[in-house]
C-alpha cells in the first residue's frame, strides 16, 4: 500500500499540463487540493494543448498530462523511447459543443453530413458562404472558430464529423485558448466554433449550442442528452495520465486519492458529466497498483465505454 502523506516542511510540486478542456477540472482539483494541505503543495496548471502536453510528458518534464482524447500510437512512441511509462485515468465525460452567435436563426439544427461539408479539406477555398452547404441559410461568409492541431478536441471533431483525426480545412481560426474562440464566435453573426461543453455553459449568455442531427434529429448538449446516449457523435472521454515514475512521490499520491475521491464533485462543478464511482475507485487500484499502459488502441475512437474498455488489459 503507497503511502499517502506528505512531509511537513517539504515545499514540493505537481507539474500538469496539456489539453484546454480538461484544464477546468484539474484547475478544481488543484485549488481545492492545495487549501486542504494548507499550501504545503504547490499545484502547477499549464494549458498546451493536449498534443502539446504529451510532448513535455513523454519528454519527462511533467508528473500529469490532461488529455481530451485517448494517448495516440506516435506518443505511445515517443514515451517507449524516452523510457517515460504512465497510468491512464478517464476523468469525465465532455459533450464536445457546436456553437453559433445569438443572432444566428437559421442553423439552430445541424446534420454531421453539413458540418462535415464546412469542416473537411475539400471545403477549403471552395466552401465560403453559408448557403453552399443549405440553400435555406444565407448567402453570406461564414467565419469558423476552433482549436489547434495540438488540440485533443480538434483531434476527436474531426474523427468524429469527418471521419479522420486531424483532417480539416486549414482556413479557420485557430487557438488553444478556448477562451478566444468563445470571443470570435459570439462578436461575428456569421461565426461557426466546437470546443468543451464547460465553455459554452459558462458563456450561455453570449454563445448559443447547435443540436446536432445524427440521423434521429436534433439533440443538444446536456445532462440528459450525455447520460442517455443520445448526444452523438460529439460526447466523449476525457483523461489525465499519471508519469509512473513521479507516483513514488508522495506529493502525486495525495493528489491523486485527493481527485479520485473528489472527482465526481469535481467534474459536476465545473459542468462536465462525472463517470460512475467504480471508475474513479479503478483509476486508484491501477494507481496503487502501478497499472501502466492504454486500454486504447492508440487512436481516438467515437462511440466508447468506458466502463467496458477499462476491463481490458492495458498496454504501452
Amino acid at each position: 500500500m503507497l503511502c499517502m502523506s506528505v512531509g511537513a516542511n517539504a515545499s514540493p510540486i505537481v507539474r500538469i499540463d496539456g489539453s484546454s478542456t480538461v484544464y477546468p477540472i484539474i484547475e478544481a482539483a488543484a485549488e481545492d487540493f492545495q487549501i486542504a494541505k494548507r499550501g504545503s503543495v504547490r499545484v502547477t496548471v499549464g494549458i498546451s494543448g493536449t498534443g502539446g502536453g504529451f510532448k513535455k510528458f513523454c519528454r519527462g518534464e511533467l508528473d500529469v498530462v490532461n488529455a481530451s482524447r485517448p494517448i495516440t500510437e506516435l506518443e505511445m512512441e515517443a514515451c517507449r523511447k524516452a523510457g517515460v511509462q504512465y497510468i491512464e485515468m478517464p476523468i469525465a465525460i465532455d459533450a464536445l459543443t457546436v456553437v453559433i452567435n445569438p443572432r444566428n436563426s437559421w442553423s439552430k439544427t445541424m446534420t454531421v453530413e453539413e458540418l462535415k461539408q464546412f469542416w473537411e479539406p475539400a471545403a477549403q477555398g471552395k466552401i465560403n458562404n453559408w448557403d453552399q452547404v443549405n440553400s435555406a441559410w444565407p448567402d453570406k461568409k461564414i467565419k469558423l472558430f476552433g482549436p489547434g492541431a495540438d488540440s485533443g478536441t480538434f483531434e476527436y471533431f474531426t474523427e468524429a464529423i469527418v471521419g479522420r483525426a486531424k483532417s480539416s480545412r486549414g482556413d479557420f481560426t485557430a487557438s488553444e485558448d478556448d477562451n478566444v474562440l468563445v470571443q470570435g464566435v459570439a462578436s461575428d453573426m456569421y461565426a461557426l466554433g466546437f470546443f468543451g461543453f464547460a465553455y459554452y455553459i459558462e458563456n450561455k449568455n453570449k454563445i448559443n449550442a447547435v443540436a446536432i442531427d445524427s440521423g434521429n434529429g436534433g439533440v443538444i448538449p446536456s445532462v440528459e442528452t450525455v447520460e442517455n446516449g443520445s448526444y452523438q457523435p460529439l460526447s466523449r472521454p476525457v483523461f489525465v495520465y499519471v508519469n509512473a515514475e513521479s507516483r513514488a512521490r508522495p506529493e502525486i499520491q495525495d493528489f491523486i486519492k485527493f481527485f479520485m475521491d473528489h472527482a465526481a464533485e469535481l467534474v459536476t462543478e465545473v459542468k462536465y458529466f462525472p463517470l460512475s464511482s467504480a471508475v474513479y475507485k479503478k483509476n486508484l487500484d491501477n494507481f496503487i497498483n502501478n497499472i501502466v499502459g492504454t486500454v486504447f488502441q492508440g487512436e481516438s475512437e467515437v462511440g466508447i465505454d468506458i466502463e467496458e474498455a477499462m476491463k481490458k488489459e492495458a498496454r504501452l
